[in-house]
């Protein structure tokens, strides 16, 4: 990734609904969420939605596709693990092992129920 893409992509996400999108939609997996589920679950407008949608696309991190009347959209793994990589480049001083952030997905965490003691 070139340093512009990643001041793009950086950009694209320093904004609350922006984050709130791109989070959703990496949870979602690569199948992706329907806009109206998106709106639906995080209360955005449509018209606003599509505001935030047409910068994460521009930023090369989500895509698009249309499935009959629905507008279907999912995280592009391969740019959030390029800006992660670029971010990370050269960690530690070339000890990466010290530094390394987990890059991988990680399976959603399961609440324990509180057991008395």
């Amino acid at each position: 990734m070139e340093k512009s893409d990643a001041v793009i992509a950086l950009a694209a996400l320093a904004q609350d609904n922006r984050l709130d999108v791109y989070r959703l939609l990496v949870q979602a997996g690569p199948e992706g969420l329907p806009a109206g589920s998106i709106a639906e679950a995080l209360k955005l407008a449509p018209n606003t939605l599509t505001f935030h949608f047409d910068r994460l696309r521009g930023a090369g991190l989500v895509t698009v596709r249309r499935a009959g009347r629905s507008m279907i959209y999912a995280a592009r793994y391969e740019a959030m693990n390029g800006l992660i990589a670029y971010l990370t480049d050269n960690c530690c001083g070339g000890a990466p092992a010290e530094c390394a952030p987990v890059a991988a997905c990680k399976t959603a965490r399961t609440r324990r129920s509180k057991v008395p003691a």
